[in-house]
């Protein structure tokens, strides 16, 4: 079985068509398309899953203080190990970026089925 079976494939992320036909997205990628949905995703937006996604939003005008990074990177820790099962989050880490309202959310992961690596920033802007 290759990699990208194990992985899973899917729709690509953010969904596009292309000449009538919708893009597909396969193998590690795809499982970091997964993250990053799940990051970008607050509850409630899902009908038929109102639990899914890590609610980041809630930390829109907040200030860009070590206690607020503290809690959004327990966020994101929570909110992958319940909704990506194909990841093993080793560290997550919420930083101080270039602009004031900026945070970088780091996420260092492996492929829970072929044992790869994996890296991934999703900045957020609190402002």
């Amino acid at each position: 079985m290759k990699t990208a079976d194990r992985l899973g494939r899917g729709w690509r992320y953010p969904v596009l068509p292309r000449e009538g036909d919708l893009a597909y997205e396969q193998g590690a990628e795809k499982v970091r398309q997964a993250i990053w949905i799940v990051l970008d995703t607050e509850p409630g937006e899902r009908v038929m899953r109102p639990d899914f996604g890590c609610g980041l939003r809630r930390y829109l005008a907040r200030p860009n203080s070590s206690a607020t990074r503290a809690l959004m990177a327990q966020d994101v820790s929570r909110a992958l190990a319940r909704w990506e099962p194909r990841v093993d989050v080793k560290r997550v880490s919420v930083d101080e970026g270039d602009d004031p309202a900026l945070v970088l959310v780091q996420v260092s992961y492996t492929h829970v089925r072929d044992g790869r690596p994996g890296n991934l920033v999703y900045p957020f802007y609190l402002e």
